[in-house]
């Protein structure tokens, strides 16, 4: 297990992820597919030619999915019960097939469970860069982290 517990998170901690990702044409054709959105801006090169972009968009909520995705060996694989909620989802520039992302994330703020005596609440920043170096993505999740197993247990 690689990720981190609950009390291994300090505010201000910094992630730099060195997991990237191309996405490709079948990533956004799949995503969109499976997520019943024909928005032609994805799936139409036809269409998409006369748009502000030139191209087919990325969906952005494969691109949510992948910023998250870039964090977890780092941050929360295997020590997170769950999410609880993303905020401040922002898309600054679109993400385009070809692109290749890398993300940062930042702890925001962590503190105990009120409710749960095994776990704490986190709240990460992740951010993503394209190849180019610009920004296509931010958001703030909070995850409901699993606390430190006591002694002698696993």
């Amino acid at each position: 297990m690689s990720g981190l517990y609950f009390e291994e998170f300090s505010v201000g901690q910094h992630f730099a992820h060195r997991v990237r990702r191309t996405v490709t044409e079948t990533d956004n054709l799949l995503f969109s597919a499976l997520t019943m959105n024909p928005a032609a801006i994805h799936l139409d090169a036809e269409y998409s030619r006369n748009s502000p972009f030139g191209e087919r968009i990325v969906n952005s909520v494969f691109t949510l999915g992948l910023l998250v995705g870039l964090s977890v060996y780092d941050t929360t694989y295997g020590t997170t019960i769950g999410n609880l909620g993303w905020e401040e989802v922002r898309f600054p520039r679109p993400v385009l097939i070809g692109d290749t992302l890398r993300a940062e994330t930042t702890v925001i703020s962590a503190r105990e469970s009120r409710s749960r005596q095994d776990s704490g609440i986190v709240v990460f920043e992740h951010r993503a860069w394209n190849q180019r170096n610009e920004e296509v993505a931010s958001c703030r999740r909070a995850a409901l982290m699993l606390k430190k197993p006591p002694q002698g247990t696993s």
